[in-house]
């Protein structure tokens, strides 16, 4: 079900050859309709776009830098830690 507020309704034009694909694709994923299926597609363009922002920030912070020696042993440590308390 929808993450946050309210539901607005959109009504879409398909081409018949679209509308084929989308009430197949809603048949072979076990969509309960081709409104989920839709949402799901959106919701997946708007994950790649804000991991897009992510990693464009991340290339355009600077040039890398070397991690120190025993960098990630710590964060692996770290994550073992964590692993463990749950």
């Amino acid at each position: 079900m929808p993450s946050g507020g309210g539901m607005a309704t959109m009504n879409i034009s398909l081409p018949d050859e679209l509308k084929q694909f989308v009430d197949q694709q809603v048949a072979e994923h076990a969509y309960g309709s081709s409104s989920e299926y839709l949402r799901e597609l959106i919701r997946k363009q708007r994950d790649i776009e804000q991991l897009r922002g992510v990693l464009l920030g991340g290339a355009n912070s600077g040039p890398a830098v070397a991690a120190e020696a025993g960098f990630f042993n710590a964060m692996q440590a770290r994550a073992n830690a964590r692993a463990g308390e749950q």
